[in-house]
């Protein structure tokens, strides 16, 4: 049976590098007017996805929060754009990592855990050695330095789920407007075996996106070509 790990940074002496950075376009923000909540979700990226060719581009550059029926109409100018099937809740960020990055950055580096750029080289080293379902995008970071390295930020996609067993009994259901749903990741998460994909090695819990997880075969990789940057630590599946 296949083991999963859940992706953290991991503190390393060999690089100091890191990067300060947001994506070029963002679904805005929701106030609700059902059950009264203002809110955006985090763990939604998807760098690959290109605006620029959408007419309506201004209207995905400000955050601040927007009425349920212009979030919906958002989301129709740019679900075709997006993975088939992927969840477009308010705050899902678009399009290249624009910032600046600065130190020596390794293999793998992570802003807040949540977003994650990988060295190209490093990139080509895990996809010969048969990792699956990595997609590296183009990022528009900037750098001090005169020979930057060449780095590419992965879309990971929400594709698995946290199991219904570790959730609180108690869980309202998602609000009939917006969505929203006040869940607190539980002190001992485990996945609902189940849900999760078998044709990718890398991807998000889909009913809470800034968890990252990985396969073992993924694990195991990184650890044998020496790639820093990662620390793993098992989350059971059931």
């Amino acid at each position: 049976m296949t083991r999963f790990f859940g992706v953290r940074a991991e503190r390393t002496t060999s690089f100091n590098g890191g990067f300060d950075a947001t994506h070029k376009w963002r679904l805005p923000g929701v106030k609700c007017h059902v059950c009264g909540v203002t809110w955006g979700g985090a763990g939604h990226q998807y760098p690959e996805v290109d605006l620029s060719a959408l007419p309506e581009q201004s209207r995905f550059v400000k955050p601040w929060p927007i009425p349920v029926p212009e979030l919906e109409a958002l989301r129709a100018l740019i679900r075709p754009l997006l993975p088939s099937g992927v969840a477009i809740p308010p705050g899902t960020h678009l399009g290249p990592l624009e910032g600046t990055a600065t130190g020596k950055l390794g293999p793998l580096t992570s802003q807040g855990d949540i977003m994650w750029v990988v060295r190209r080289d490093a990139l080509e080293r895990l996809q010969a050695e048969g990792v699956t379902g990595l997609l590296g995008c183009r990022t528009e970071l900037r750098f001090r330095q005169k020979e930057p390295p060449a780095l590419l930020e992965l879309q990971i996609e929400p594709r698995g789920r946290l199991h219904p067993d570790c959730l609180p009994s108690d869980l309202a259901p998602p609000c009939d407007a917006c969505g929203r749903v006040a869940l607190r990741l539980p002190d001992a998460p485990f996945l609902d075996a189940a849900s999760l994909p078998t044709d990718r090695d890398v991807f998000r819990v889909g009913n809470y996106s800034t968890v990252i997880v990985c396969t073992e075969r993924f694990m195991e990789t990184v650890h044998r070509l020496g790639l820093e940057g990662m620390a793993f630590r098992e989350l059971p599946a059931r």
